[in-house]
């Protein structure tokens, strides 16, 4: 793949032309040259957009793809596309399918309906089998088979010995542990932060210390075994606390954020659309303002869309009833810039990747091209035009975003809108 990119502002403080506008020449696949004024020769496709801006590859840490088995929900191939059109370039992706990804030949298959395509995949392993959290999985054959991290999706690991043995057994091969912050016994049936909108709503809550109980836990089990762990999408003011304080022992933890967290608070679910029905769930506004401070501060290692697909039939329906879940991808970046400047932005969108095992690449000369095209000066309300993906539970439909992605160069290959 061969190209030239004219007149782009390069974001990328690891870059020598970090906030220059340069030509960007890239021949098969690696950045050959980064000047002001750069001729084609070679008659090279050329790439010249409205406001073209360029930083690294965008990744995300928790996608949903539904394949195998959700096949109606999303397939790996058309999300994948919407990947690549949102802006990013790896994702990695849960193991929440039908079966659960939980063994080589799994990781494998998975593996190989991304062969060829400009966006990286990379699976997350189940921690148990089936996800069922009664039996560890095979980590290490699915680390043999590419496996970035193990993790039940959203179903947290109620037996601390499991848990404890499972961060013990990883760390003999550097195995990341990720743990869902939620204590059942505690959150019981609620579907929404319990609170007073709960109240108000008549709908069971589940409160902020089911997932604080679940996080401290974890962290002493980490003290304990001296293991590796990861604690996706966390979404309280007290979680913020206690990971910092976690951070402060040098502890080796990480924690992400769903991007909807740091956005909506439960005031949203007074008209009952199930779109807002996520887990973890929507807290408060004083919940939002500590994740964002902790994002600030790298107490928050990084953000995710936590994408998650689901059928028209599971969502509208009674909300007690309506499974958990929003897409996020095809929204993130024009979210984020709701509440960051464009560099915080996309420093908190190519954040992640060392954590789960993943190389980067700056925007220098000799370095491979992954690279994630946008415009950060549009504004516009999201609609249903803006979806890719099969499944359309976005809970930001009729939110007013700022910023928009024109498409990816990586892997060779060049995908845009």
């Amino acid at each position: 793949m061969n190209a030239l990119i004219k007149s782009a502002t390069v974001v990328d403080s690891k870059s020598d032309f970090h906030n220059e506008k340069v030509d960007i020449l890239i021949e098969k696949g690696l950045i050959s040259k980064i000047a002001k004024d750069l001729d084609n020769p070679k008659n090279y496709q050329e790439i010249k957009l409205h406001n073209l801006h360029v930083s690294q590859g965008w990744f995300d840490s928790s996608v949903s793809f539904g394949e195998p088995g959700y096949e109606d929900r999303e397939t790996i191939a058309n999300g994948l596309k919407t990947a690549a059109n949102s802006g990013f370039t790896s994702v990695a992706l849960n193991a929440n399918s039908q079966p659960v990804i939980d063994n080589y030949a799994h990781i494998t298959f998975v593996k190989s309906k991304a062969d060829d395509n400009a966006v990286k995949l990379y699976p997350i392993g189940a921690l148990t089998q089936m996800s069922k959290g009664e039996d560890l999985a095979e980590l290490y054959d699915m680390t043999n088979a590419g496996a970035i991290a193990f993790y039940d999706y959203q179903q947290p690991i109620s037996n601390p010995n499991l848990m404890k043995i499972a961060l013990q057994y990883a760390s003999n091969f550097d195995g990341l542990v990720c743990s869902f912050p939620q204590e059942s016994k505690i959150s019981g049936l609620g579907v929404v932060n319990e609170h007073i909108n709960s109240t108000k709503l008549g709908l069971k809550g589940n409160p902020a210390l089911a997932e604080e109980l679940q996080v401290a836990r974890d962290l002493f089990l980490l003290e304990y075994t001296e293991g590796k762990l990861h604690i996706p999408t966390i979404s309280t003011a007290k979680s913020v606390e206690l990971i910092r304080a976690a951070k402060a022992k040098k502890l080796n933890v990480t924690c992400s954020v769903a991007i909807h967290n740091l956005i909506f608070t439960d005031d949203v679910l007074e008209d009952f659309d199930t779109n807002y029905k996520v887990l973890p769930p929507l807290r408060t506004q004083p919940d939002c303002d500590a994740l964002i401070e902790g994002l600030k501060d790298g107490t928050i290692d990084m953000v995710t869309t936590d994408h998650n697909p689901i059928d028209i039939e599971h969502k509208k329906i009674e909300f007690d009833f309506a499974k958990y879940g929003t897409i996020g991808l095809e929204s993130a970046f024009g979210a984020l810039q709701n509440i960051f400047t464009t560099k915080k932005t996309i420093s908190i969108l190519t954040q992640g990747k060392s954590r789960f095992g993943i190389s980067e690449s700056s925007i220098n000369e000799g370095e491979h091209a992954d690279l994630t095209l946008f415009n950060p000066d549009t504004n516009y309300e999201f609609n249903n035009t803006h979806i890719s993906s099969r499944s359309k539970n976005s809970m930001f439909l009729g939110t007013k975003l700022k910023g928009e992605t024109y498409g990816i160069i990586a892997n060779n290959k060049i995908v845009l809108k």
